[in-house]
């Protein structure tokens, strides 16, 4: 069978090409992650790696990221392809929708390495694009935004159908391909597991404002298993009930920190970052 790596910035537009090309047969192995070395966050979605890496755990498709920068970044990438041709990947998803000199300068390279470039949402209208999305059932949080284009009200707006309606009204790019805004996908078909997250801190960047995501449940789990650490070795070494305990008492932390009963999706999650954590836990394995 043939296999596939995707270009992955965490966004929604990616996201949802993976999903695309999953609904087509495609055999989608890897995903591949640049981020800016200095800031470790994603360049222009502004998410931070650690958050990328968490995201991709939910997915539960294996994730690569090489940290670089601007002035690096064809060599990163290029270097990125021989490996992927050298491991016996076919080809690589993107998911671009239509501009074409972004699309030429990736696929350029991706064919000079001897591997397909695969475009499972180009030249679709971008509102059908953005429709779908959210009628699929994946969600975004819009994570950065050019000023000069959409205000700082848009930062933290989920992407569902109320979106839907309200982008089309400002005359934008429906799904923010000329840079209008940046997005970071949490939930929907492409995830075994939901992101649980909150709104961080706000920030402007030059003609950009951004704000971080924070990882509710990455943070939750690291606290408990922090105050726990027996139940995390427990956990670990298959200790009867250890792991019950620790899974009852990350689900109560989580509940004080929201504020509300978690839902069935969110325990979910917090059993799933309770199991990531206790496994990198100093003394789980003695």
């Amino acid at each position: 069978m043939t296999s596939y790596a995707a270009m992955w910035s965490g966004g929604k537009d990616g996201a949802f090409a993976v999903w695309r090309g999953r609904e087509r047969g495609l055999d989608v192995r890897l995903l591949l992650n640049f981020y800016d070395a200095p800031s470790r966050r994603v360049r222009f979605h502004a998410t931070r790696a650690e958050v990328i890496a968490a995201q991709a755990a939910a997915t539960r498709i294996p994730l690569r990221q090489i940290a670089t920068t601007w002035e690096d970044f064809e060599g990163a990438f290029r270097g990125a392809l021989a490996n992927l041709k050298a491991e016996g990947f076919d080809g690589v998803i993107f998911g671009d929708i239509h501009l074409a000199d972004v699309r030429a300068w990736y696929e350029e390279r991706v064919r000079a390495a001897g591997l397909e470039h695969v475009e499972p949402i180009w030249g679709e209208p971008p509102a059908d694009v953005l429709r779908e999305n959210v009628v699929t059932g994946m969600r975004a949080v819009v994570t950065c935004v050019e000023l000069a284009k959409l205000d700082e009200s848009w930062l933290g707006r989920v992407i569902d159908d109320s979106f839907v309606d309200a982008i089309a009204k400002t005359g934008v790019d429906p799904c923010g391909e000329n840079g209008e805004y940046h997005s970071f996908a949490f939930a929907g078909p492409l995830f075994r597991v939901p992101l649980v997250w909150e709104r961080g801190a706000p920030r402007v960047d030059g003609l950009f404002a951004q704000i971080d995501v924070v990882d509710v449940a990455a943070d939750v789990a690291r606290e408990t298993v922090a105050a726990w650490p027996d139940l995390a070795m427990g956990t670990r070494s298959a200790r009867p009930k250890a792991w019950g305990a620790l899974a009852a008492r990350g689900v109560s932390a989580l509940r004080a920190r929201l504020e509300r009963k978690p839902t069935d999706a969110e325990r979910r999650a917090i059993w799933d970052a309770l199991w990531r954590a206790a496994g990198e836990h100093p003394n789980a394995d003695r």
